[in-house]
């Protein structure tokens, strides 16, 4: 790769040695080279700004849980120009041995997902979204999701001085403005997801394979229909006039692998129905996601998608006491 050391094949293997050499091999340090001074980062609980912020977050992130784990999954990317995009899944845990931003430790252990989408130029990533399922890490630590984000808006001051999630409104622009690619694969994701989206649910049994296996946020799975037609319904129901809209798409055809495909969406409206987030509020959201897929003989075989159910609560809730 043009710009890149020499030390990393391919960009799967600059993300998965780098997320190895920060993490699990201490390497703090290293994000002032491998993260931009100003990247933005925009997770679902909010936007950050530069590298710093990145470095003291994973501090307090270690001291936590100092046996964090970081398992590269897969790498789903795609090139524009000398500019690469990774959207990277990972399985994570660790123990909560640690104070910090679950409260007092409880010896719990916990294990979900993470996906990010980093831009990444001549060695450097410059540019990322990335969605943890804080949801999964609370319930395998005592918390409700809902009472989480309560908690979590009270040490942070209370609803006017609180951190706000993450919001279209104010984003920045970042050096990446990439789309993805235009492989089959990632528009064959794009479509499912936008006919879910549509409300027409009969795309999971006509494009899944019955024996499926989806991974969702909350740290659940299920095999076959049932569980992600239910999973999905749920969600559309929450916020049934929410502008739906896809930001980056990948698909990919690598040798050894399934064809594969990422896609980076969201939802943007109302909590105007019912579903799980309880009885509709008419509150503001907005719904980071990502989606990666796998196929087979039989259709979509494996599907993986997260969203931020804390960062959905925090905001129904202010909504609620701003009444």
């Amino acid at each position: 790769m043009k710009g890149f050391s020499n030390q990393f094949k391919d960009l799967p293997d600059y993300i998965i040695k780098i997320t190895k050499e920060i993490w699990e091999d201490r390497g703090l340090a290293t994000l002032h080279h491998y993260y931009g001074k100003d990247i933005p980062m925009r997770f679902p609980s909010g936007l950050v700004t530069g590298n710093a912020s990145v470095i003291d977050g994973t501090l307090a992130t270690l001291a936590e849980f100092p046996d964090r784990y970081l398992l590269g999954e897969d790498v789903i990317w795609s090139q524009d120009g000398d500019r690469y995009l990774s959207s990277h899944r990972i399985v994570t845990g660790g123990t909560h041995t640690g104070h910090g931003a679950f409260g007092a430790p409880t010896g719990r252990k916990f294990q979900v997902r993470t996906i990010a989408d980093c831009a990444a130029k001549d060695d450097v990533i410059d540019d990322e979204w990335l969605i943890r399922d804080v949801g999964g890490i609370a319930r395998q630590l005592g918390w409700e999701p809902k009472d989480y984000a309560a908690w979590q808006i009270e040490q942070e001051g209370g609803p006017d001085k609180c951190t706000r999630p993450f919001h279209p409104s104010h984003d920045v622009d970042g050096p990446y403005m990439g789309r993805g690619n235009d492989n089959e694969w990632g528009a064959k994701l794009a479509g499912i997801l936008q006919r879910i989206m549509d409300k027409d649910f009969t795309v999971i049994r006509s494009e899944y394979d019955r024996a499926v296996c989806t991974e969702h946020w909350g740290a659940r799975n299920g095999w076959s229909w049932d569980f992600p037609e239910t999973d999905w319904m749920r969600l559309r129901s929450s916020f049934p006039t929410a502008k739906f809209e896809i930001q980056h798409q990948i698909g990919r055809s690598d040798a050894g692998t399934p064809n594969r495909a990422a896609v980076r969406w969201s939802l943007t409206g109302k909590h105007s129905g019912p579903g799980f987030f309880g009885a509709p509020t008419g509150a503001e959201v907005h719904v980071m996601g990502i989606t990666h897929a796998e196929w087979g003989e039989w259709g979509l075989r494996r599907e993986f998608t997260l969203i931020d159910e804390v960062a959905i609560w925090k905001q129904i809730l202010l909504h609620q006491g701003a009444q």
